[in-house]
C-alpha cells in the first residue's frame, strides 16, 4: 500500500516538476537580462575630416531588436545610423544575433561648425525585460570638431644651403600645433619649441640637405594639430650646389688579410677575400648606418651645444666628406660607396675629445666603424667618432666640449690609425666643416636663434 502511495507521488511530482522547469526555463529566456554587446571603434578625439566608425554588436540570446546612433552638435541632434530587426523563429533563433555596419560622419560635407559634439549609440534587444523595452547598452562619446589647420610662418628670411650641408629654420606655429618641422623633397625634419620661450610658438628647425639630393628640392614648413589637420608653406631658401671629389681606392690582397680578421663573425669561411670585403662594405654598411639613423629617434628636445665644434688636434685630412670612392681590386672596378665623413690623421693614438657638449647616445663596435661613439646635441644634431681604439665614455654620460671619450685607431674597417668623425642631422650626414667654422655657427644658426630673444 505505502509503495503504491510513493509511487502515486512520483508520477505526480514528476509532470509538476517538468513542468516547473519548462516554466522558469521559459520566463528566465523571455526576461533575461544580459545586456547586448557594442563596440564603435574609433573612438577619436578629434574629427577633421570624413571619419568612419564601425559598430559591431551582439547578443547571443534574444538577439538584437533595434540600433541606432545619433550625434548632438550646435544643440541639433542628428540621426545617423536607425536599424530594426525582425523577430524571426522560435524564441527568435534565426534573427539578428551579430552585427556590424559603418556609418560616415563628414564635417565638411555637412558644413559642421567648429565645436564639440556628443555621439550616443544605442542597442536594444528582444528580452522582454524593462517593461518590454528589453536590455540597452549605450557608448556615449564626446568629439571636438575641428577643420582648422594650424598656422606657420618663417621668422627666419636668410636660408643659404651648401649642398651637403645644415639648414636652420626659425618660425612661429599657433598654439593648437602639435608636431612641426621641415620637409625637403619627402625627408622629414623636426622641429623643437625654442628654448626660454613661455608663450610656446617659437621653434627651431634643422635640417639637411642631402650630398645626393636632386636639383632643386621641395624645402618647406610643416605643422600638424591634435585634431590631425596639416598645413605646409615654402619659405625662401637657396641651395648651392657642389663638386665632390671621386676616389680611387687599390684593394690589395695585403689589406684584405689585414682587415677581414677584424670582421670574423660576419664573414664566410668559405668565400674569398674580396667577396667578403665587399658583403662587408656593401651590406654591412647598410646596417650599420640603419642604426645610426635609428639613433636619432632619442635626441634630446633641448640644444646642448654652444659655439663651434672642435677639430682632432694637430690633425691632417686623410678623406673628406661624400668623397665618391671607386673600390678597384686587380685593376677592376667592384664597388662604389659615398664616405659619408671625414677621416682625421695624427699621431697614433690620439686623445679624442668631445666636438661639442652633449650626451652620450652610443659607445660601443659598430661594424664597419669599429668602436663607435655617438654624441647627442640636441634638436637633432649629433656627432659621430669611428675608428677608436678605445671608448671612454658609456651611453647615457653627459660630456662636456674637450672632454676626451677616447683614442684614434683602426678598428672596424680601416686601414691605418685615424679617426672617422661624422656630423649628423636628424640621421642624415652633413659636412663637419661648417660646424668647425665659427663664421658659419654665427651666420647660419647663431644670428637665427637671436630672432627669438628680439619676439
Amino acid at each position: 500500500m505505502i509503495k503504491n502511495k510513493k509511487t502515486a507521488y512520483y508520477l505526480i511530482l514528476i509532470p509538476f516538476a517538468v513542468i516547473l522547469g519548462l516554466f522558469i526555463w521559459f520566463f528566465t529566456t523571455i526576461f533575461e537580462g544580459e545586456k547586448p554587446l557594442l563596440a564603435v571603434d574609433p573612438l577619436p578625439d578629434f574629427i577633421s575630416k570624413k571619419q568612419a566608425f564601425i559598430v559591431k554588436a551582439g547578443d547571443t540570446k534574444r538577439g538584437l531588436k533595434a540600433i541606432k546612433a545619433t550625434y548632438v552638435h550646435g544643440g541639433k541632434e542628428e540621426i545617423v545610423l536607425d536599424e530594426k530587426f525582425s523577430f524571426e523563429g522560435l524564441l527568435n533563433g534565426k534573427g539578428m544575433h551579430d552585427y556590424e555596419k559603418e556609418f560616415v560622419i563628414d564635417p565638411q560635407t555637412l558644413r559642421l561648425a567648429q565645436g564639440s559634439m556628443d555621439l550616443t549609440i544605442q542597442v536594444w534587444d528582444y528580452s522582454r525585460k524593462n517593461g518590454g523595452d528589453g536590455n540597452t547598452t549605450v557608448v556615449s562619446h564626446s568629439m571636438v570638431i575641428d577643420t582648422m589647420p594650424p598656422t606657420i610662418r618663417p621668422l627666419s628670411q636668410m636660408h643659404n644651403i651648401n649642398q651637403g650641408g645644415t639648414g636652420l629654420v626659425v618660425y612661429k606655429a599657433s598654439s593648437d600645433t602639435l608636431e612641426s618641422g621641415v620637409y625637403v623633397d619627402d625627408l622629414y625634419f623636426k622641429g623643437y619649441p625654442a628654448a626660454d620661450d613661455p608663450k610656446n610658438e617659437n621653434y627651431v628647425a634643422y635640417f639637411a640637405i642631402p650630398s645626393n639630393i636632386k636639383a632643386n628640392p621641395a624645402i618647406r614648413l610643416w605643422a600638424k594639430d591634435k585634431a590631425g589637420n596639416t598645413i605646409t608653406t615654402p619659405f625662401s631658401c637657396l641651395v648651392k650646389r657642389m663638386q665632390f671629389r671621386n676616389d680611387d681606392m687599390n684593394l690589395s690582397d695585403t689589406f684584405l688579410q689585414k682587415v677581414l680578421p677584424y670582421f670574423s663573425g660576419e664573414i664566410d669561411p668559405g668565400a674569398s677575400d674580396i667577396d667578403n670585403y665587399l658583403k662587408i662594405n656593401r651590406e654591412l654598411r647598410k646596417t650599420d648606418n640603419a642604426l645610426i639613423y635609428d639613433l636619432m629617434k632619442d635626441v634630446s628636445r633641448e640644444k646642448l651645444w654652444d659655439g663651434s665644434w672642435l677639430r682632432l688636434k694637430n690633425s691632417a685630412p686623410m678623406a673628406r666628406y661624400a668623397d665618391h670612392r671607386r673600390y678597384l681590386y686587380n685593376g677592376s672596378l667592384v664597388d662604389e660607396q659615398d664616405h659619408m665623413g671625414i677621416d682625421l690623421a695624427s699621431l697614433e693614438n690620439s686623445p679624442v675629445e668631445a666636438e661639442n657638449s652633449g650626451r652620450i647616445l652610443f659607445a660601443e663596435r659598430n661594424g664597419i666603424y669599429g668602436n663607435m661613439v655617438v654624441i647627442d646635441h640636441g634638436q637633432g644634431i649629433a656627432s659621430l667618432y669611428g675608428h677608436l681604439s678605445d671608448i671612454l665614455v658609456t651611453k647615457g654620460q653627459d660630456v662636456k666640449k674637450g672632454d676626451i671619450i677616447g683614442h684614434t685607431g683602426q678598428t672596424g674597417l680601416a686601414g691605418g690609425d685615424h679617426l672617422h668623425v661624422s656630423m649628423l642631422v636628424h640621421g642624415v650626414f652633413v659636412n663637419p666643416i661648417e660646424w668647425w667654422d665659427d663664421h658659419w655657427i654665427q651666420d647660419n644658426i647663431t644670428s637665427k636663434l637671436e630672432l627669438i630673444k628680439n619676439q
